[in-house]
């Protein structure tokens, strides 16, 4: 049986919607060693269908940035109970969590997820996330969805933590038991 990794770049107060808008002055080497260690262990990639509209829109034929070796080729699936059909090369669509229960069960290795914060929360509630990764970025946002905003009480057992240079905190979490 495989694993479901998820890694998300959120804030201090846990703002997650747009790291577009202000992630950048903290993606230094360690930070990219960092993402490097998640997508290099992965099998297949999962996402959800607003991040697969985006992606699918910018990723196929993009050969400028490293990220398009490693997210083209791979195996892909989205979680989507209204997409049919997926045109980007190598990605099936899966219309439920029972779909990603069986997928899980059949992979073997790590299915990777990055963003996609309604699609993490389903994941973590429904006890099919194995490994939480976190690069929380030393700012407050405010005003953006949350990653946790639709999840209940979830604990979660510390892995790792790594304090990187530019100030940003690298967290490995992995679902603990109710306690």
């Amino acid at each position: 049986m495989g694993r479901i990794a998820a890694a998300l770049f959120t804030t201090v107060d846990g703002s997650a919607e747009r790291p577009d808008l202000w992630h950048g002055p903290y993606f230094d080497e360690a930070m990219g060693r960092a993402v490097d260690r998640h997508t290099s262990r992965c099998e297949a990639y999962l996402m959800g269908r607003v991040l697969y509209d985006q992606w699918s829109q910018y990723w196929p034929g993009n050969d400028s940035d490293p990220f398009a070796e490693f997210i083209n080729p791979i195996r892909k699936y989205v979680l989507s109970s209204t997409l049919q059909e997926a045109d980007w090369e190598g990605t099936t669509v899966l219309p439920d969590l029972d779909a990603v229960r069986a997928l899980r069960e059949r992979t073997e290795g790590t299915i990777g997820i990055t963003g996609s914060l309604r699609t993490v929360a389903s994941l973590l509630e429904a006890g099919l996330l194995d490994e939480l990764v976190l690069l929380v970025d030393p700012v407050v946002v405010s005003g953006e969805r949350r990653w946790t905003d639709e999840l209940g009480r979830t604990p979660l057992e510390l892995v790792s933590s790594e304090a990187l240079p530019t100030g940003v905190l690298h967290l490995v979490y992995r679902p603990a038991a109710e306690g």
